[in-house]
């Protein structure tokens, strides 16, 4: 695989073109970049992003265990502190199935626990966005889970990534 083709490269042009910018590069040469493979890789990445924000707004598309464990690290803590945090998930393709599978309960009640609100949505997307306070957080996904993760406070990324989960919350349903 060409550097060009690495999910790295393929999560930075995703996100160019949905912004609308040619190329991106010159708009994401600030943001940060993890993939597969990589020290730290990208689910190790997710509990300092997502918990360095009060407000958690989202769209997760995989719920794979291990990469939900890492993902709820950051939101709602464990403390005494009473969190604070705002904390909203629209669950689609295999993460909205798992909402309703065979262990649907029991994922339901730990978002709850997490103080999560969890929604679900019938549609699919091969990347998660997150906006945590001012910062969109963008994972691709690919058959063996989180493939590369890229994170920016860029005005046009924040306002894409607020305008898509604004999208899919219009669109979901409780869970």
């Amino acid at each position: 695989m060409s550097s060009a083709d690495s999910p790295g490269a393929v999560l930075r042009k995703l996100v160019a073109e949905a912004v609308g910018v040619e190329g991106g590069d010159a708009l994401l040469d600030d943001a940060g970049l993890a993939e597969r493979g990589g020290d730290p890789d990208p689910a190790s990445r997710l509990p300092a992003l997502v918990g360095a924000g009060d407000t958690v707004v989202g769209v997760v598309p995989r719920a794979d265990p291990g990469l939900a464990r890492r993902l709820l690290e950051g939101v709602g803590g464990d403390d005494d502190s009473g969190g604070g945090e705002t904390v909203r998930l629209v669950f689609t393709g295999r993460a909205a199935d798992r909402l309703t599978g065979p262990s649907g309960a029991v994922i339901r009640s730990v978002l709850a626990e997490r103080g999560v609100e969890a929604s679900r949505h019938d549609g699919d997307s091969p990347i998660g966005v997150l906006l945590v306070d001012d910062r969109a957080v963008v994972g691709l996904f690919d058959e063996r889970g989180l493939a590369a993760l890229l994170w920016s406070d860029a005005p046009a990324v924040r306002e894409w990534a607020a305008a898509t989960c604004r999208r899919y919350l219009a669109a979901a349903e409780p869970a």
